[in-house]
């Protein structure tokens, strides 16, 4: 499934190794006292671990996200795909697999990243508004041309409120 949220839950196995069952993750047989459950199939613990970030995820909650191929915490899941998986301005599903444009915590597909009002595409490199939760190209930023004769250079101090696409 390209959009799966799973939960993983941890499981107390008493007998001390007796289950005979095999780690997802290492191949291993688990004999160690407690063990994850998560995806239909049983984890050590030191092995359900974040994609990303490689944290244990039986330690840091009791959800973790399946996606494209990858075991992703919560916060890794939200900064690669957004709160929903899906596109901001489109609304459809990102594949794990395709490259984004994020800006405010929000994520796009590369083809949907452009300017509200004439349409054209920013890509990286690209000066850009995010104004109200919109997105504008530096020409057609709201009020740009009451202050672009007033605009000095661009200098990172995180003063202006624009932004550049990396």
């Amino acid at each position: 499934m390209v959009n799966s949220r799973v939960e993983a839950s941890a499981v107390a196995v008493t007998g001390g190794g007796s289950s005979g069952r095999s780690c997802a993750g290492c191949g291993g047989r688990i004999a160690d006292r407690f063990l994850l459950f998560s995806m239909e199939r049983y984890w050590h613990t030191r092995c359900l671990k974040c994609s990303c970030c490689h944290a244990q995820l039986g330690e840091i909650g009791t959800t973790c996200y399946s996606k494209g191929g990858m075991i992703l915490c919560k916060n890794d899941y939200i900064r690669l795909f957004g709160h929903s998986g899906a596109c901001s301005a489109c609304g459809q599903s990102i594949p794990a697999s395709e490259m984004v444009m994020r800006a405010q915590g929000n994520v796009y597909h590369l083809k949907c990243f452009t300017c509200a009002t004439c349409r054209n595409r920013l890509v990286p490199g690209d000066r850009f508004h995010y104004v109200n939760g919109t997105i504008f190209c530096e020409h057609d930023r709201p009020g740009g041309a009451l202050l672009r004769s007033h605009m000095t250079p661009l200098q990172g101090n995180g003063m202006m409120p624009d932004q550049k696409v990396c």
